[in-house]
């Protein structure tokens, strides 16, 4: 079951979390998560409360300016998704440039955050994501070129170095504010650790020590409001950005944000309070996609809400096989008639987390 055990509330922060003159209404952003962190998932988690920036999936910048559909679909938004930011990769300096131009003039993107933390072989091979970690004087130019291209916070988004003998991050943090980068968002691994072992909250400290007056992000490990309140107290870092322990609990950002405010951690979503979520999102998605596109897209997002449910493996299964509206419709109406194992629509569920990818990074 949910823990119960009380959390510290943190000492009070000297000053609002801000990217620039990006005011943030708090400190507790949604990470950049391939295939999920789409304007779907960004409404959902906004209705609930308490997020202060959501970031899309990355963007290639390639793709972006030549109009490909995926990735103009990757950056889709709305009023309702504010503020909201943009990470883009790429190791061309004029073509990062000219996408955060693009983006910059794009209604709705209030910041760009450069990719300089995905370990995937397919991103790093060409000397983006964690691979710019290698090139150091090549990556503070680019990242330099693009901060100044663009009146809209620059933020960076890294991992602590390539591998434990190379240790880069506090470095090019010091460098990138000097450059004019609005924010550092450190996750607590090296490339070479994929998501593997601890996040090491000692090489984050080093890199919020590393910067004079820009805000750093922690990230990594946070899957509830205990793991937070660690990070900040061990790390001193400005803010937390979350990823997939907001897919285990969408809820999250509202619990760390009246915590901070008041001590107190309401409860994420039960069962019925889960369902009603699943269905608001399918419906923004079946909106913007179709009903035939939503269902097969859906699927993923919608194994993990039904595992947090509790909901039986046969009747995921089923939800999984649905390829109509009709059939859709029927499994929900099972899941719903069933409820969880071993509890009502209204019980409190047990925490659920997220398994990261695992093996050797090549095979992902």
């Amino acid at each position: 079951m949910p823990s119960t055990q009380p959390v510290v509330r943190p000492v009070a922060f000297p000053k609002p979390l801000a990217y620039g003159t990006l005011a943030l209404q708090s400190r507790y952003l949604l990470s950049p998560l391939a295939g999920y962190t789409n304007l779907p998932f960004r409404l959902v988690v906004r209705e609930l409360g308490g997020l202060g920036l959501a970031t899309t999936d990355l963007v290639n910048s390639r793709g972006l300016l030549a109009g490909n559909r995926k990735s103009l679909q990757l950056i889709e938004s709305c009023p309702a998704d504010s503020p909201m930011a943009v990470q883009i990769f790429g190791n061309d300096v004029t073509m990062m440039c000219d996408a955060a131009q693009l983006l910059e003039q794009r209604h709705g993107v209030e910041s760009v955050d450069i990719n300089m933390g995905c370990p995937v072989d397919r991103i790093t091979k060409g000397g983006s994501g964690a691979g710019m970690m290698r090139e150091c004087d090549k990556t503070i130019g680019l990242v330099a070129g693009v901060a100044s291209s663009v009146a809209i916070p620059v933020t960076v988004k890294m991992r602590l170095g390539w591998d434990e003998s190379n240790i880069s991050a506090p470095m090019f943090a010091a460098e990138f504010e000097k450059a004019g980068v609005a924010a550092i968002a450190i996750h607590g691994r090296t490339r070479a650790q994929g998501f593997g072992g601890q996040v090491d909250l000692a090489g984050i400290r080093q890199v919020v020590e590393a910067v004079e007056s820009i805000p750093v992000i922690g990230n990594g490990d946070v899957r509830c409001v205990a793991d937070a309140a660690r990070m900040l107290e061990f790390t001193g870092c400005d803010g937390v950005s979350v990823g997939r322990g907001a897919l285990a609990n969408p809820w999250i950002f509202r619990q760390l944000d009246e915590w901070e405010r008041t001590g107190e951690i309401p409860p994420s979503g039960n069962f019925e309070q889960r369902l009603q979520l699943l269905m608001r999102q399918f419906a923004i998605l079946e909106e913007l996609r179709g009903t035939k596109s939503a269902i097969i897209i859906f699927r993923k997002t919608a194994h993990w809400y039904l595992k947090a449910m509790r909901v039986r493996a046969w009747l995921r299964h089923q939800f999984q096989l649905a390829k109509t509206r009709s059939e859709f419709e029927e499994a929900i109406k099972v899941i719903a008639a069933e409820g969880p194992i071993g509890g009502s629509g209204t019980d409190a569920l047990p925490d659920m987390h997220i398994p990261v990818p695992s093996g050797p990074i090549a095979h992902w």
